[in-house]
């Protein structure tokens, strides 16, 4: 696993993009093969599917604490998925993200100290049009 660098957000965890390529092609044929309109869940359970045949290490729906001057918060979030304990997966099937979909994003990242996050819309007519990638 390579880091990212220091700077005002800690040292961050951040993915080769080799494996970031893997993972994009992993939700592109799930995306091929069920097209768009489906549940978010449908899509998270076939994206792990094809992510296991790959045998790439994630993480499913895994809960995240907010830590608020050393007191736990409870849950902040749950994370969709967690790929390599370097990349954030956030699955989604709506008409278009929202503003909120992309500020939580960076509160996420911060949370979790991972430098790269994909929400990932199927509900478009191409998986590449649902890729967005976001960085802090």
């Amino acid at each position: 696993m390579n880091h990212g660098g220091h700077g005002e957000h800690g040292e961050l965890k951040d993915c080769s993009e080799l494996l970031i390529d893997l993972v994009l092609t992993a939700a592109t044929k799930v995306h091929r093969v069920l097209g768009p309109g489906l549940l978010e869940s449908v899509y998270e359970l076939a994206l792990a599917v094809e992510l296991t045949a790959m045998e790439i290490d994630f993480k499913r729906q895994v809960e995240i604490p907010v830590i608020y001057q050393g007191h736990s918060l409870g849950i902040g979030f749950r994370a969709d998925f967690i790929i390599d304990d370097c990349l954030l997966l956030e699955l989604k099937s709506v008409q278009d993200f929202a503003p909120i979909h992309i500020a939580t994003v960076i509160n996420y990242l911060k949370l979790l100290k991972i430098k790269r996050r994909y929400p990932l819309n199927f509900n478009k007519p191409r998986m590449k049009e649902g890729i967005k990638r976001i960085s802090i």
